[in-house]
């Protein structure tokens, strides 16, 4: 059921096709979903975010839509205008996304939205990544038996628990983050849930593995966390990453035969 939105979102959301030109002009965007795209209006521009066409385990865009909806008085997110079963519409973020030597130097800025982030009230949306990565392994066909004993071994250890619960963002790295002449803007928010700040933190490292420490080292004092304690869990979480990113790797490269993409997802297992 589409969300009660004005009459002429609506309109644009029923008549929205990839690379069609509906009621305005729709262009395409580069990412490794796929599917997003900039559509001009004579309201503003805004963002259409595609459900994929291929199941992709977590991706919802009616999920996205309420999270963004809770979040909205935060100031973190792009501001959600409407959704439908095929179609998420946003509010267009101005600006550019940063490079990984930008990444590196705006720690400060880039942990002070994620510090931000993690004070919010709870989505209800809670991940939980043993049930992820049994979907990855139900949708595959190509299955690593190096991705078999892995996923045993998460499988009988069980998830950390939680060093402190929040809602993340799960996908932080210099792609997702628009600098405009304001400030730094988080985006795409498609495997935002309520999970443990650890969590996060391992992912922002595999983001930048080069200056894991001070990204540990930095958030754990932002945040009013024995850095130790903190380090302690990133390690635990590092095995349900790796583990997380081939399977990502492996379904992507399988649904759409991305060369580069199965490159990385055999890179992945060999890493395991």
């Amino acid at each position: 059921m589409t969300h009660k939105i004005d009459p002429a979102l609506r309109r644009l959301l029923d008549t929205l096709q990839p690379a069609a030109e509906p009621a305005g002009c729709f262009l395409s965007l580069a990412g490794l979903t796929g599917g997003s795209g900039k559509v001009e209006t004579a309201a503003g521009p805004l963002l259409a975010r595609r459900q994929p066409p291929l199941p992709i385990p977590f991706v919802n865009r009616r999920r996205e839509y309420r999270i963004l909806k809770k979040l909205r008085g935060s100031g973190l997110t792009p501001q959600p205008l409407a959704v439908n079963a095929r179609w998420l519409l946003l509010r267009w973020q101005p600006g550019a996304t940063i490079d990984q030597q930008d990444f590196t130097q705006r720690q400060d800025e880039v942990l002070a939205l994620l510090g931000c982030l993690h004070q919010q009230p709870l989505t209800g949306y809670r991940l939980r990544l043993l049930p992820l990565l049994q979907q990855y392994w139900q949708l595959c066909r190509e299955r690593d038996l190096r991705w078999q004993r892995a996923l045993r071994r998460l499988t009988r250890a069980g998830e950390p628990k939680p060093l402190r619960l929040a809602p993340i963002h799960m996908d932080v790295h210099p792609g997702n983050l628009i600098a405009s002449q304001q400030a730094l803007r988080l985006i795409d928010w498609e495997y935002a849930a309520d999970g443990d700040v650890a969590l996060e933190i391992a992912a922002l490292c595999a983001a930048d593995p080069a200056h894991r420490q001070s990204w540990i080292t930095l958030y754990a004092r932002q945040a009013g966390l024995p850095p130790r304690e903190l380090e302690t869990q990133v390690k635990r979480w590092q095995p349900w990453l790796r583990l997380l990113m081939a399977s990502w790797y492996q379904l992507r490269a399988e649904q759409s035969g991305d060369a580069a993409l199965r490159r990385l997802a055999a890179e992945s297992w060999q890493s395991l």
